[in-house]
């Protein structure tokens, strides 16, 4: 209950400051309007245009994986120098139109079709895992389109299938003995309503309020290299295992700029989404009322950084899931990564959990990133400890160490390719095995 009054009075403090500024902001964006119109009819203004088929950037508070993280990182990609350019001259009419969607009605459109392969090896037989995922997204700026405070209706759509294995990616760390995901998104849970929500700024960009269909993992302990599509695939490296983040589906989540570098983000969202059935999240959201919530507080030495150089402490409390079982718990993470001369990234992240049906009850990880800027290729290694949830799968398992080496080669513009290796030392669920060896390959097409 402390928890619930908690995040509670920390949701109403930011929407009712949302709903204080909208009346000033409102204002101010019709004086605005009209002086632009103003100097656009005495030719004192030229009008300014935005890169192809993508807005004019607003710092936001949702992660690298988020619909804004996506669309702005897709975009520095296209405008990088490409190694090969067979497919930009074929796509040039389609980027036309996605940048006549911007300046028409303010719909910034994205689509992209990932597929992975996995193989696991050890001393026994070696098994082996492929999935596909194809996702259109966007975001439709309707409100205050150009200011610093636009309101926008966001979605993701989203089709995970199989390729031709019996075993799903998500699933072939634990068929192989490791607790832990090994590629977290590559299921085949068919279609998915992964983001239907309204995304509100205001106070000049410094408050953003998410209400609908989100994704708690784009909120929830973020850094630049936690997304699946383009970084890490370890779910180690991502939320990290000691965070028991639900399924999409409904909820709200808030952040806030305190100070010039103080921030604090909060959410509740419904700990039994479904993104396969969307409508059941409303009966699920308001009559079993299980939630999960969080509260962060972090540091960030500009507003336009804030995933890229931030320290923060995240707390996290879910409740009790009747229906599935799983007890309720809490826990705390704490991340600091900073982005050393926009090439490398180091990072530390630590996490605790207790019950609520987290993979792992204590973790450690410690990594680095480096982008390479003409073709914007990445790197990154990091090594994780972690000690498997003793509530969730019993008492005696052996702690486990994981570690991560991939390279993100930047085809095209449009095309990554994305080698990588993972070891695993004392796979907890596999007491005849002392290692296993994970090599896989990405490949995303995203225009």
């Amino acid at each position: 209950m402390v928890w619930n009054r908690v995040v509670m009075v920390t949701l109403v403090t930011l929407v009712s400051l949302s709903l204080l500024d909208c009346v000033r902001s409102v204002r101010a964006e019709s004086s605005e309007m009209e002086a632009e119109q103003e100097a656009n009819q005495q030719g004192n203004v030229e009008p300014i245009t935005p890169p192809r088929g993508q807005p004019q950037s607003v710092p936001q508070f949702g992660g690298p994986s988020s619909v804004g993280g996506e669309l702005n990182e897709d975009e520095k990609v296209f405008q990088a120098a490409p190694r090969i350019d067979l497919l930009r001259p074929l796509l040039n009419p389609y980027f036309e139109i996605k940048q006549d969607l911007v300046d028409s009605a303010g719909l910034t459109v994205g689509f992209d079709y990932t597929a992975l392969w996995q193989g696991a090896y050890s001393n026994g037989p070696s098994q082996d895992a492929a999935g596909g995922i194809v996702r259109a997204f966007g975001n439709w700026n309707l409100l205050g389109r150009g200011s610093a405070n636009p309101g926008s209706l966001v979605y993701k759509v989203e089709q995970r299938h199989g390729l031709g294995t019996e075993i799903a990616p998500q699933d072939l760390g634990f068929e192989s003995g490791y607790i832990g995901l090994t590629a977290s998104p590559y299921s085949r849970s068919n279609w998915l309503l992964t983001n239907l929500y309204w995304s509100q700024k205001l106070l000049d960009g410094r408050l953003s309020v998410s209400i609908g269909q989100v994704d708690t993992t784009d909120y929830v302990n973020v850094y630049a290299l936690a997304n699946p599509w383009t970084s890490f695939s370890n779910l180690a490296f991502q939320t990290g295992g000691t965070i028991p983040a639900p399924n999409q589906g409904l909820g709200v989540a808030a952040g806030v700029m305190l100070t010039d570098q103080l921030y604090m983000i909060a959410g509740l969202a419904d700990a039994n989404g479904d993104p396969s059935d969307p409508a059941s999240t409303f009966n699920s959201f308001f009559n079993e009322a299980e939630f999960f919530k969080h509260v962060e507080i972090g540091w960030t030495p500009d507003q336009e950084r804030i995933y890229l150089d931030n320290v923060h402490l995240t707390a996290w409390q879910v409740d009790e899931r009747t229906e599935a079982g799983v007890p309720s718990g809490w826990g705390m993470a704490f991340s600091a990564s900073t982005f050393v001369r926009d090439r490398w990234m180091p990072f530390l992240r630590l996490g605790y959990a207790n019950d609520g049906g987290a993979l792992w009850d204590r973790s450690a990880t410690l990594g680095v990133g480096y982008y390479f800027k003409e073709h914007k290729d990445l790197a990154g290694f990091a090594v994780n400890w972690s000690r498997p949830s003793e509530s969730s799968y019993g008492p005696g398992l052996k702690d486990q160490v994981t570690m991560e080496l991939f390279y993100r080669f930047q085809l095209t513009p449009e095309l990554a390719i994305t080698p990588d290796i993972q070891w695993v030392i004392n796979p907890a669920l596999a007491p005849g095995k002392s290692q296993l060896w994970y090599a896989g390959v990405r490949a995303r097409l995203a225009f």
